[in-house]
């Protein structure tokens, strides 16, 4: 992802003996000039701060006192916690207890926190203890470092995950664990080393300065030593299976209907909770219930697709995820406008960092070409690619992939495409074997690298957070072929037309009597049916256990119980 912010720690990093480095901030100046945001983030009280340093113009924004402060160049500044409780300064007074008062903060001696600590809890205040080397700090539950960083960057229209915080002492625990990288200088804490992505080596400003240079030079984030941002995708009798997110293309293949977009909506539904901003290009109407999550909006389905400035315009905001439902068009149609948009959100990525992630379903229909790789922006990476066709992608494009997972695959032209992706030409077979015989609950994780073997890594899909419609417009208007629809029966004979969607499954249910229908209902025929043809799995889930109940004896409408869950599924009118 692009590097759009750095946030700075004062005391101990970009200063010494409060004041700031003339070398820092000659690089501060230069990365500004480059187009990354600066924001100082400190446990100083605002008004000491200003004391000691006059050049906080050169910041995006200042956030003092721990997080309880923010100040702006125009010169507002933003209270984020409550001023100290009077009892508490009286108290303190009482026990000759010397403090600094800010607008928020309380600060002392860290030998006195012991004593102020007791008169916290003898007030019973909500106010926390927060250390800062020699110094302790009281200030309101929820206030950090991180919480007002965070608040800083909503106002900058800013993410966290743009950013590289970069501290030296405890209090800074918070910033670099909120930042997607979180550097520590090895001068300072050791444990604060440990917890950090990356540690900076050198004897002080001076260090930082260089450091600043690097990575402001480049247009994407730095690789660090830390590998802990991971999405989950299931479990083997071993334990988890996830895998790491930072700086990688994804690639999902498997069969029509075999879970590709299931899985795929669990990377997105966990990268969405995570904070990050995602743009789904979906032309199949598979993402709608995405729209559950926060942040959130689907544009077209019934409408049209949206203007490439209104895409623009709604992923400046880092809080906002879109999905792009292109199910109304023509296939034509589909190609001309993902043509447009997946250039335009690669231009806009470089610009503004947004969207972190782009994922692309159908991928074979829309990075086939030579063109594609123009398409696709490979330095900044973080697409997910989802297709049954992988050995139609653009090479260039297959080669960026880090990361690859299959569900039940079962086209040996495939099979090869993906053993050939993964350097292990004549495991064809073997291969074959594995994908073939995943159930529809299940996936492959493929090797990538020697370290990583030579097999498949099988295992169970996690559950969703969100219900997962597949195609749904598709499945209830449009027909499927006749190889592929229910043929009602009773005593070996066929009864009535085929049901070759959803539509007519229902029609049909409503005009047969209980006789006809039972005999399938008894074997469990409707709930293989939906599973199979559909790839439904939470409705055929709820159709095997109206077939359940029916074989029990407690259910006494048959159709009635197995049209329910299909009409609130797919909200089918009466």
């Amino acid at each position: 992802m692009k590097l759009s912010v750095l946030a700075l720690d004062y005391d101990g990093t970009i200063a010494r003996d409060g004041r700031a480095s003339p070398e820092v901030l000659a690089a501060i100046r230069e990365a500004r000039a480059r187009g990354i945001a600066m924001v100082l983030v400190t446990g100083r009280i605002l008004s000491d701060l200003r004391r000691v340093f006059d050049e906080g113009d050169l910041f995006d924004a200042i956030v003092a006192e721990n997080g309880a402060v923010l100040a702006f160049p125009n010169g507002r500044t933003r209270l984020l916690g409550r001023p100290a409780p009077r009892e508490l300064l009286s108290e303190l007074s009482e026990r000759q207890i010397q403090y600094d008062l800010g607008q928020c903060v309380v600060e002392a001696d860290a030998p006195t926190a012991p004593e102020i600590l007791e008169v916290v809890r003898k007030l019973e205040l909500p106010l926390t203890l927060t250390f800062n080397r020699s110094r302790v700090m009281v200030l309101p539950q929820g206030i950090s470092k991180a919480s007002g960083l965070r608040e800083a960057l909503n106002t900058l229209r800013l993410s966290l995950h743009n950013c590289i915080g970069i501290g030296d002492a405890e209090n800074d625990y918070p910033l670099l664990e909120a930042c997607e990288i979180g550097v520590a200088v090895s001068w300072g804490s050791k444990s604060l080393q440990k917890l950090a992505d990356h540690v900076l080596h050198g004897g002080g400003p001076k260090a930082i300065a260089d450091y600043i240079r690097e990575v402001s030079s480049h247009s994407k984030l730095p690789p660090h030593r830390s590998n802990d941002r991971r999405i989950l995708l299931g479990e083997t009798a071993a334990g988890p299976v996830d895998t790491a997110i930072y700086g990688r293309n994804i690639l999902i293949s498997g069969d029509p209907r075999s879970g590709k977009s299931w899985i795929t909506g669990l990377f997105c539904e966990q990268l969405l909770l995570e904070g990050y901003c995602l743009c789904v290009i979906d032309p199949e109407g598979d993402y709608a219930t995405l729209e559950s999550l926060p942040g959130l909006v689907v544009f077209g389905g019934d409408e049209s697709p949206p203007r490439l400035s209104d895409v623009a315009r709604a992923l400046r905001h880092p809080d906002t995820s879109i999905v792009i439902d292109l199910s109304s068009l023509m296939h034509e149609e589909k190609l001309a406008y993902v043509g447009e948009l997946l250039p335009t959100l690669a231009s806009l990525r470089r610009s503004i960092g947004l969207p972190h992630w782009i994922i692309v379903d159908e991928a074979h229909y829309f990075l086939n070409e030579p063109e594609a790789a123009q398409c696709v922006d490979f330095k900044l990476a973080a697409y997910i690619l989802i297709t049954y066709r992988p050995s139609r992608l653009h090479p260039e494009l297959s080669q960026s992939v880090e990361t690859v997972l299959a569900t039940p695959l079962t086209d040996a032209a495939e099979v090869l495409a993906l053993t050939s992706l993964c350097g292990v030409e004549g495991a064809e077979t073997a291969w074959g074997e594995v994908l073939g015989s995943l159930g529809i609950d299940e996936a492959a994780m493929l090797p990538r690298t020697p370290a990583e073997g030579d097999q498949p890594q099988r295992f169970t899909i996690a559950p969703r957070l969100t219900s997962h419609v597949r195609h749904r417009a598709k499945y209830l208007e449009v027909p499927m072929s006749e190889d592929c629809a229910f043929y009602f029966t009773c005593e070996g004979r066929n009864i009535g037309a085929p049901a070759r969607t959803l539509k007519e499954f229902v029609r049909m249910q409503q005009r047969l009597p209980l006789e006809a229908l039972a005999g399938h209902a008894k074997r469990g025929d409707f709930s293989r049916w939906i599973a199979k043809v559909f790839g439904d799995q939470p409705l055929a889930a709820a159709i095997r256990d109206v077939e359940k109940r029916f074989r029990e004896g407690r259910v006494k409408k048959l159709a009635n119980a197995l049209i329910k869950p299909i009409r609130e599924r797919y909200e089918l009118a009466a």
